[in-house]
């Protein structure tokens, strides 16, 4: 059961992490813009390598000051990151501006760029999950994979009803999923 509980936190941790994947690959699909396989590889490797990284710091802190208090302190953090999240997505409900997706590089360096503009978000709550408990390898492995899918996702859902539902809702359903992981791993998971 301790695997299923490991594995299902990473899955979640990662699908957390992505929304903003499919979100981005949405809105290069209206715009035209199609990253090659070996651009997914590189927004897939980068934005793995720093929620790895930031994952092992997370996990290192929870070392030094131990598992249970880190463990616990981690998942009120991500309970309240997601919280943030929620919160943040209900401020903005009445505002009427239109957030602008940022353009696809035109070459490699721009789309190392925009794989570290990715990365940024999964950098702070991979610290707080490595802290609460989530393995950095499991949940980089989910988050490579995820990413990987989350491209494509995007790209498809792009037109659908379903893909601007999604967009509208991936900010609070990205909370909600941190929160349900936080409180996963305050009562232990």
């Amino acid at each position: 059961m301790e695997w299923f509980s490991m594995l299902a936190a990473a899955v979640l941790f990662a699908a957390a992490c992505n929304f903003d994947t499919v979100i981005l690959a949405m809105g290069w699909a209206v715009r035209g813009v199609r990253p090659s396989p070996a651009h997914t590889l590189v927004i897939a490797g980068l934005t793995t390598l720093i929620t790895w990284l930031s994952l092992v710091l997370g996990e290192g802190a929870a070392a030094t000051l131990g598992r249970s208090f880190a463990g616990a302190l981690g998942g009120l953090v991500l309970a309240g990151i997601g919280l943030w999240f929620v919160l943040d997505w209900l401020r903005s409900l009445g505002e009427t501006g239109q957030e602008d997706t940022p353009a696809a590089g035109k070459s490699l360096l721009g789309w190392v760029a925009l794989a570290a503009a990715l990365a940024v978000n999964n950098a702070g709550v991979g610290v707080a999950a490595g802290a609460s408990g989530v393995g950095p390898v499991l949940a980089s492995l989910a988050n490579f994979i995820l990413t990987l899918a989350a491209l494509p996702l995007g790209r498809v859902l792009a037109d659908k009803v379903a893909g601007r539902l999604l967009g509208r809702f991936a900010l609070p359903l990205s909370g909600l999923l941190l929160i349900a992981l936080g409180v996963w791993q305050v009562l232990g998971g």
